[in-house]
């Protein structure tokens, strides 16, 4: 009887529960009855209670999957997914993959990255950044609770040195910029689809990657724009690209493909391999980066020019630091950037002589 209501409860079949088990868990609950207790419901929460244990019994590379999936669909291309999943599967599964998340603690963490962080500096410390992401999604989730054991500030960094002074941060290699004349000048000598797809970007300013996949449809050479869509951006945001003469008249000289919509195509009809731009540079015997002359396009900006930063920034499709800036900003400076593209095209026809590198050049109007 529980609570004055007769209830059934088995202790188990035979053999599995002999006589003298089945007279002890009797007792046993006799007495849990007596104390008010009822085994029964004491029994279904025990279940329920472990059913709940498995459902959350994630592992760190279940939660790893599924945080990526989560959050590739923000990142800006696949590769930076690729680069998740290819670190985490390459350094941290081996040691922490088959781990259920909640069991992952700080002697794992530094086991995985220790052996990484004074020879492979910078993958250690993304790898660091990757793992404690994942691990506070699996907090967040209920997978897991407590303290982050990857987090870094207060914590790991009383253990590991700073990043910053084991190994110098090598920046992508850019061209010199009053190197630009002369190299346009070999440039425009190379021939095939990846020569003038570089030419277009450093026209353009543009990354490599909005280069490659550029349309036709993107273009208005009536209007001299360039419209690239916002999910082909990094900052998903739409970005209009003032296209110089220069610009135009290479544009105007490319071939229209049958089949395909993009502007540099491969020979197959698609997107060109983000190795192209860089194989037409080693070709030319530069050691330098597709990416770098964004670097050189700011360089140029900053030392030749008086236009204002925020007007390169937004050359560059970067993001305004300032929040509250950003905010009140809803232009985006168009007409100054026209005239920027311009004199940076007019720059790169020029090749400097010894001379010009001592006289001083016009600034630009703004």
């Amino acid at each position: 009887m529980v609570g004055g209501k007769r209830r059934d409860m088995g202790m188990g079949g035979y053999p599995d529960v002999t006589l003298a088990g089945a007279k002890e868990a009797a007792r046993i609950a006799r007495a849990k009855i007596k104390s008010g207790i009822d085994p029964i419901e004491e029994s279904r929460a025990a279940r329920g209670l472990l059913a709940a244990s498995r459902a959350s019994a994630l592992t760190f590379e279940q939660c790893a999957v599924a945080y990526i999936g989560v959050k590739e669909t923000e990142w800006a291309n696949a590769k930076h997914a690729s680069q998740w999943r290819n670190t985490l599967a390459t350094y941290a599964f081996p040691i922490i993959g088959k781990l259920l998340v909640r069991d992952v603690e700080q002697a794992h963490v530094m086991r995985i990255l220790e052996p990484l962080w004074t020879t492979k500096t910078e993958t250690a410390s993304r790898l660091r950044g990757r793992i404690e992401s994942v691990l506070d999604w699996a907090t967040v989730r209920g997978y897991r609770k407590g303290d982050n054991p990857a987090r870094w500030k207060g914590h790991l960094d009383m253990l590991l040195a700073t990043p910053g002074k084991i190994a110098k941060v090598e920046h992508l290699a850019a061209l010199p910029y009053d190197e630009l004349g002369a190299f346009m000048v070999d440039l425009r000598k190379m021939e095939g689809m990846g020569a003038c797809a570089l030419e277009f970007a450093i026209l353009t300013a543009a990354r490599s990657g909005e280069v490659r996949g550029a349309t036709w449809s993107e273009i208005d050479l009536k209007a001299r724009v360039w419209t690239i869509p916002a999910e082909r951006m990094k900052m998903k945001r739409e970005h209009r690209v003032p296209l110089s003469g220069e610009a135009i008249k290479l544009l105007k000289a490319m071939p229209l493909i049958g089949g395909t919509d993009l502007i540099f195509p491969n020979n197959k009809g698609t997107v060109l391999s983000d190795m192209t731009l860089t194989a037409v540079l080693r070709r030319m015997g530069r050691e330098v980066t597709a990416h770098g002359f964004r670097s050189t396009f700011r360089d140029w900006a900053a030392e030749r020019t008086n236009y204002p930063r925020d007007v390169c920034e937004m050359a560059l499709a970067h993001s305004i630091g300032d929040k509250v800036e950003a905010a009140y900003r809803r232009g985006d400076l168009f007409d100054k950037r026209t005239r920027l593209m311009r004199d940076w095209a007019d720059y790169c026809a020029k090749v400097q002589t010894e001379a010009a590198n001592v006289v001083a050049i016009r600034q630009a109007a703004v």
